[in-house]
């Protein structure tokens, strides 16, 4: 018989029978409960385990036995002849035959023992399946069920749900307070669920077959059953996926326990809001087909129910829709609903964007054409993955410029990337909304600064499977206990969840220490905590069922930010038959194979070769090699995503591999059809609602989706920043041409290069002063036009509402009022991005004009026209772009390349004006040009270098020295560069010996 389950909810199993309501009515209710019987190990278990041990030793022992001593060695003794084939079959003959074919089911079984054994007594995923075994398997199952029935060491066969605060619940404490500290978790501790979980296979069964008897999920009319969650014992918590499966034959049908007891008014005053969060003594409605003795009925006499109890289902039993005249519970068949694809859904509440404006977000691939204010939601509720691709972004462009600067001579002069248009265009604007660049910030600096304080200590970092940031504060679910964290971490609901508060995260400063799990990557998220799981810890295979495209949503988002992320060093990502277009986003490290064939090979050596180096250097595991020496170059993680499902033969192959990978620093996940998966330890499925699920792991997440359409615009993005493209032609041209004669003159002057100033406008009254000149300064630094989410999370990095943000716009409209045509000097182009008029201008755009007229305008054909450009153009320049911005405010510049732009910008004008002067050897002219540009590009080489020769020019040695030795002074312990030392030793052969001696 099955025991009760030592959690926070308890189930078992029995017959009882009960209402299946398929209409809309009732039926009717007694008023007294029957008692709640709970079933521990009798003499009986123990009795049926003690057969259990005969029977398996009859099997596995006397079967091979007699066989061989009564029957002997079946086979010939040599090669068959021809003659052999044509003998008469004698009875000898046939009762060979027939030993062979009893050795071959003895074999059969004892391979289904070993497999349900190895299962129950690792805790890790479900028991595989031995092929063409089904009853056999069966029986095996039963028999080791009925064994570890009384066992108290084995452990569970599936993983469940932990949970924060309900260790040690009791009824009579502070539900509110409890409820109110809680975080979700997953992979609770396995070692003492095994009787709950072998009971659990053991009766499953007989669940079917009375199930099926029933006539599938038929019940018939009779009373409603409850079922009341019983206080934990011990470490195991229960779910309603447990209790879905001991009482109706299914653990799917979770779902409909929740359907029906949701929402409603519990004892304890709160109320069901999630399926995976349940808390004693609470009270459940069963569909109407629940079996099992420990459910509630309601008949007229119940005399072990204590009164309190039979009063608190009585007024349970008067809540529900079905009570108020509701529509009741719709069973289709008699009560069981299929959870597939169309999963009915749990309802949690609007995320709240960096803008304060709650939004629903879109659900699923086939909702991806939904936007906000034509936004992506998706990468709008990806705080970690939009920072990852805008922070990979930012650095491909700037790595462009850069190229492009001291690359060749003109190319993409100007310095000016192509401005994003359309779906490009809408997904860049999302990653600027979405980003959470300062949570990347402190999720990387805590797991380092927690890796460095456990190597002070001399301790190995723990098994980390998963991370929860809920509320800005950071949940690491450990393995298995490691013992007491390191300050400023703090235990959590249980020894093994490790905790840091953000304000104490916000006090980590940057460490010289490897990256501890840069493996954790989004699935997504669960009322407000976001959920990161961490592949190379998985004990095993992660595997991934729904449809194709719902699938390859996930398995883009997961390649995107592990290639783009902020918390990890070095790792390898392969993408298996899919992503090769994803190569731009990081070709440093993520590679494309095109079939399972590949990967196979290339995982057996790579296997082998972990395998070798962490015996050689003396480590159990890749985490251990991360805190000694080598952290900085070795033990980087690999990780495969394989978004197809394997054959057979294949996925054996990948079990086989994956069986010792969370040691190794290699982690696997794999896309399935059907959700059979030989080897996957965990198993979840992606609806096409945007649901990510894991019902073993008592996970209903609202998955975190890179669809295809906003896919191929991040692709865009990157590959329009590749530095190695080639563009039909140079792309020097500013988005936006000043008329820089004297009819061009701007109503409104804004001067952003040096301090900030603006002419033709009032200063603003007031404390919104500051904010309206930022937000000017942003619509300045982008002509093509801001969408104004993106203006509202640039000045509100933390939210604002709707109404703020547009409060703001109305005051900036009338602060730079309008043309003498009347038009606005602020308006909206035809996609809602904010744009400004042409008369209001920046000292930028002027420089920008001036520099493209000096060199491809009319510059280019004269010679005076060009010097007087350039001249000009150098003038403006009075120091960095805004250089007296107060401290706290204009934090988007990060976001932005700008700030690499300007410099480079200003160091071509230098050399373009120093080459003007050098043609007729004025060489104090082209040193104060020169030095004019080193004020707002004081690290430009280039610079320096013409610096160097204008100064040679002169003709003055001990000036040429002095600015060597300045130099020197500059390059501190790094030394000059190479290619200056090659310089100085052309234009001054004794440098070296001029220096020392001056020095």
């Amino acid at each position: 018989m099955p025991r009760r389950r030592t959690s926070s909810s308890s189930s078992s199993t029995g017959s009882t029978t009960g209402t299946g309501s398929t209409t809309g009515t009732t039926a009717p209710r007694n008023r007294t409960p029957q008692p709640v019987r709970i079933r521990r190990r009798s003499f009986g278990d123990f009795v049926k385990a003690f057969f259990a041990f005969v029977a398996l030793a009859v099997l596995l022992v006397g079967v091979p036995g007699a066989l061989a001593t009564q029957i002997g060695w079946p086979l010939p003794n040599g090669v068959p002849s021809l003659d052999w084939l044509q003998q008469e079959i004698t009875v000898h003959t046939f009762l060979n035959i027939l030993t062979v074919v009893v050795w071959l089911a003895w074999a059969q079984f004892t391979a289904c023992v070993l497999v349900e054994m190895k299962a129950a007594l690792s805790g890790v995923g479900v028991p595989g399946r031995v092929p063409g075994a089904g009853p056999s398997q069966l029986l095996a199952r039963q028999l080791v069920a009925a064994l570890l029935l009384v066992g108290a060491t084995a452990a569970s066969f599936t993983p469940g749900l932990s949970q924060l605060g309900q260790s040690g619940y009791d009824a009579n404490q502070r539900p509110t307070v409890a409820a109110a500290q809680q975080t979700p978790g997953l992979f609770a501790q396995q070692q003492e669920q095994a009787a709950g979980a072998a009971s659990a296979l053991a009766e499953q069964a007989s669940h079917a077959a009375a199930h099926a008897e029933a006539g599938g999920s038929t019940a018939k009319q009779g009373d409603t059953k409850y079922y009341r969650i019983q206080p934990p014992e011990g470490r195991h918590h229960d779910s309603l996926w447990e209790i879905a499966d001991r009482h109706l034959g299914d653990g799917r049908r979770y779902k409909e326990i929740f359907e029906l007891n949701k929402d409603r008014i519990q004892p304890d005053g709160s109320k069901l809001s999630e399926a995976s969060l349940i808390r004693p003594g609470w009270i459940m409605e069963m569909p109407g087909d629940a079996r099992g003795g420990e459910l509630v009925e309601m008949p007229d006499e119940a005399p072990d129910v204590s009164p309190d109890v039979q009063q608190q289902i009585s007024d349970y039993a008067q809540t529900g829709d079905h009570a108020q005249g509701g529509g009741g519970h719709q069973q289709a068949g008699g009560g069981h609903q299929q959870t597939g694809g169309g999963a009915a859904q749990v309802s949690l509440p609007d995320q709240q964007r960096p803008d304060g404006s709650g939004h629903q977000q879109a659900t699923g691939v086939d909702a991806e054409s939904g936007s906000s204010f034509g936004l992506p939601e998706a990468l709008l509720a990806a705080p970690l993955l939009a920072a990852g691709l805008l922070g990979a972004l930012g650095r491909r462009r700037r790595q462009a410029l850069w190229q492009s600067a001291f690359g060749s001579v003109g190319g993409r002069r100007g310095m000016e990337p192509p401005t994003p248009t359309g779906d490009a265009q809408d997904v860049q604007d999302a990653l600027l909304v979405g980003a959470d660049p300062e949570g990347v910030r402190l999720l990387d600096r805590s797991l380092r600064g927690l890796a460095a304080s456990l190597a002070e200590e001399s301790r190995a970092l723990p098994v980390v499977y998963a991370a929860w940031l809920s509320n800005g504060d950071l949940h690491l679910q450990l393995a298995q206990p490691a013992g007491k964290p390191p300050a400023p971490w703090q235990q959590g609901q249980d020894q093994t969840f490790w905790m840091l508060a953000r304000t104490d995260a916000e006090r980590y400063e940057d460490v010289d220490t490897a990256a501890p799990y840069p493996g954790l990557v989004s699935l997504g998220t669960m009322d407000d905590s976001r959920l990161l799981l961490n592949l190379e810890a998985v004990p095993g295979i992660v595997s991934l069922s729904g449809r194709e495209a719902d699938r390859a949503a996930v398995f883009a988002s997961v390649a995107a930010e592990l290639a783009t992320n902020g918390w990890s060093d070095r790792m390898t990502i392969t993408l298996v038959g899919f992503g090769e277009d994803l190569t731009p986003l990081a070709p440093n490290r993520i590679r494309h194979l095109e079939d399972i064939e590949a990967l196979v090979e290339t995982m057996e050596a790579e296997t082998r070769q972990r395998r070798g180096a962490l015996g050689a250097a003396g480590h159990d595991s890749v985490l251990t090699g991360r805190t000694g020496p080598a952290q900085h170059t070795r033990w980087a993680p690999h990780l495969v995503l394989l978004a197809a499902q394997p054959s057979a033969e294949d996925a054996v192959k990948l079990a086989e591999l994956a069986a010792d990978a969370g040691r190794l620093g290699i982690g696997y996940l794999v896309g399935t059809e059907t959700g059979d998966l030989p080897g996957a330890a965990w198993e979840m499925e992606i609806t096409g609602q945007g649901k990510l699920l894991a019902p073993l792991l008592g996970l209903e997440l609202d998955a975190q989706l890179l669809p295809a359409t906003q896919q191929r615009a991040v692709v865009e993005l990157f590959v329009e920043a590749d530095p190695e493209r080639e563009t039909d032609g140079p792309a020097t041209t500013p988005p936006f041409l000043v008329d820089i004669s004297e009819q061009g003159r701007p109503a409104v002057y804004a001067r952003l290069v040096g301090p900030y100033e603006i002419i033709g406008l009032d200063t603003p009254d007031g404390e919104r002063s500051a904010l309206l000149h930022e937000a000017l300064a942003l619509l300045l630094l982008h002509r093509e036009g801001v969408h104004p989410r993106v203006l509202s999370s640039a000045l509100w990095p933390r939210g604002v509402t709707d109404d703020v943000r547009d409060a703001l716009l109305d005051r900036l409209r009338d602060w730079l009022g309008a043309d003498p045509d009347g038009t606005p000097r602020l308006g909206r182009d035809g996609t809602g991005r904010l744009t400004l008029a042409k008369s209001v201008v920046s000292d930028l755009d002027v420089l920008r004009s001036l520099y493209h007229e000096a060199t491809q305008g009319s510059g280019a054909g004269s010679r005076a026209v060009r010097g007087r450009l350039l001249t000009d153009a150098l003038v403006l320049v009075r120091g960095p772009l805004l250089a007296d911005r107060p401290e706290g405010r204009y934090r988007w510049l990060g976001h932005e390349i700008v700030d690499a732009q300007l410099p480079l910008l200003v160091a071509d004008t230098g050399l373009a004006l120093c080459e003007f002067h050098m043609e007729k050897n004025r060489a104090e002219k082209a040193i104060e040009a020169l030095n004019a540009a080193l004020r707002t590009a004081p690290t430009d080489e280039r610079l320096w270098h013409e610096l160097l020769r204008a100064t040679h020019a002169t003709g003055d040695t001990d000036r040429l020295t002095g600015l060597a030795t300045d130099l020197i002074g500059r390059s501190g312990a790094r030394g000059l560069p190479p290619r200056t030392e090659a310089l100085l030793d052309e234009l001054l052969p004794t440098w070296r010996d001029a220096i020392a001696a001056v020095g």
